[in-house]
């Protein structure tokens, strides 16, 4: 009896001997996989570093570009476009005038009502209309007829609120977020579509005369005073609040940024006679790219299989559209080879673009102590359950290593900006104010993205210029902008001014 127990003892501790060194055998192969994902983390860290001497070289650069593109058309892959905008708003505006925004599958209208450096927005109103799928795709004049009748409707709720001056015909401000080759302020012919338009009979065709053909048909009689986009409609909305803004960028989805030339300094607009001395430049910084830019496999990974291979690299980097599939593909990497998320590589993290940028947001900025928003992210999205909470907060680290190094090279374009301005340094007798009007769903709302550009730009300038400098939110320049612009260039300014 005493040999059974003896056995059976035995044969427990050989058992017990098995399971510790499965779970040791397992404690060393997870430890194995941690190491080796966090490797693959601080590595993509090295990369994305953002040191002060870089982004100086990135400010320099662009600063660079933007005299090659001013000197010569095609100079520089910034395009550097006159706007023909050489009249911004000052406040004295006063009138009804309309915008329309058309950008997307949606477009806006609006009216405002001017009324001086006292009323300034005294009144406005706004409507949004949805695109039908099929005017998409049909013919512009089916597309554009459409928007007028939308245009025509809204017209006609024109309330007491509203006056049109007597004799005067309605102006409106035309916000079109399309590639479009300017030829005046009131004229521009459509390069290409995007955003999932496909109208071949109107590429090539001047999408103003087109407006106001539909226009005409509506027994409307609208003159559009101005076409814009909406970078330089939020240049115009900051400028009418603030005077001393004289640069605008917008940081969404996409981004562009545009400023205010000297009308003097550019050799190619001999023959152009701005009216205020100055021009404002579509930058399409974008498209902005140079070797001083932290670019890591990922990110050629996400551009090759792009819409748009080799172009628009520095928007690739910094805009709402692609952070979040940068954190995807970087925790993909991490998935499949330190099986990050376990034995199987989970199928949704393969799907591009499923990790919005909204969402990559609100995962880093969860402050709950068990960072249950990055839990549920990962599970709702990803489909990746039970994480715990050390693979969470590696998450939250890799959200701010992209958003960091995105708000961080924003800043640097901003400083390349002011330095093309001279506006970098604090002249000796001069206190001159610098304003940079921001707007765009990534600035606006990504809280940490928004705080890191801000705090990296004071950085950059020091103490005592950026006591100068600041930036302001200024909302909605696709809109009220379009229609101060509209204002800013109406056909009756000198009958006002004589």
């Amino acid at each position: 009896m005493g040999k059974v127990v003896v056995g059976a003892a035995v044969i427990c501790a050989a058992t017990v001997c098995a399971a510790a060194a499965l779970i040791v055998r397992h404690r060393m192969r997870c430890s194995g996989r941690w190491a080796r994902a966090m490797a693959i983390l601080r590595e993509f860290e090295e990369k994305c570093a953002t040191p002060i001497g870089k982004l100086r070289q990135v400010a320099d650069a662009m600063t660079v570009e933007m005299h090659a593109g001013l000197a010569s058309e095609g100079g520089s892959k910034l395009k550097m476009l006159i706007s023909y905008v050489d009249n911004l708003p000052t406040g004295n505006e006063r009138g009804l005038f309309y915008a329309l925004d058309l950008g997307g599958t949606n477009f806006r209208v609006l009216r405002v009502q001017l009324g001086g450096k006292d009323g300034r927005v005294v009144n406005q109103e706004f409507a949004e209309v949805s695109i039908p799928p099929h005017l998409m795709t049909g013919g512009s004049e089916e597309l554009f007829d459409y928007i007028a009748a939308e245009l025509a409707k809204f017209v006609k709720t024109e309330g007491e609120d509203f006056h049109l001056s007597p004799g005067r015909q309605r102006e409106l401000g035309f916000t079109f977020s399309f590639p479009v080759r300017q030829l005046s302020i009131t004229s521009g012919t459509l390069i290409k579509w995007t955003k999932g338009f496909s109208i071949e009979d109107v590429v090539g065709q001047d999408v103003v005369l087109e407006l106001t053909k539909a226009l005409e048909k509506q027994g409307l009689d609208m003159r559009v005073a101005a076409l814009v986009n909406d970078t330089i409609g939020t240049l115009a909305g900051g400028r009418y609040l603030n005077n001393d803004v004289i640069a605008a960028v917008i940081l969404g989805t996409g981004t562009n940024a545009a400023y205010v030339e000297c009308a003097n300094a550019i050799p190619k607009w001999h023959g152009l006679l701005p009216k205020s001395g100055e021009m404002v430049i579509n930058m399409e910084w974008g498209n902005f790219r140079s070797s001083h830019l932290p670019i890591t496999e990922y990110d050629h990974a996400l551009d090759v299989e792009s819409l748009n291979p080799g172009e628009q690299i520095f928007e690739k980097i910094i805009s709402g559209m692609y952070l979040g599939d940068i954190v995807r593909r970087v925790l993909l990497s991490m998935a499949e080879e330190a099986a990050f998320f376990g034995d199987t590589v989970p199928p949704q993290l393969k799907v591009p673009f499923i990790l919005r940028t909204p969402d990559m947001s609100a995962m880093h900025h969860d402050t709950s102590p068990d960072l249950k928003v990055v839990g549920n992210k990962l599970k709702d999205i990803l489909g990746i359950p039970n994480t715990s909470l050390k693979t969470r907060k590696a998450v939250v680290e890799l959200c701010n290593i992209v958003a960091t190094r995105g708000a961080r090279l924003s800043a640097a374009g901003i400083l390349g900006i002011l330095k093309k301005l001279g506006r970098d340094v604090v002249k000796e007798g001069e206190k001159q104010r610098t304003v940079l009007a921001m707007d765009g769903g990534l600035y606006e709302h990504y809280t940490e993205f928004r705080v890191c550009l801000e705090s990296t730009l004071k950085e950059l300038l020091g103490e005592e210029v950026s006591a100068n400098v600041s930036v302001e939110h200024s909302n909605d320049g696709s809109g009220i902008g379009a229609a101060l612009l509209a204002a800013s260039h109406s056909q009756y300014l000198e009958v006002e001014d004589s």
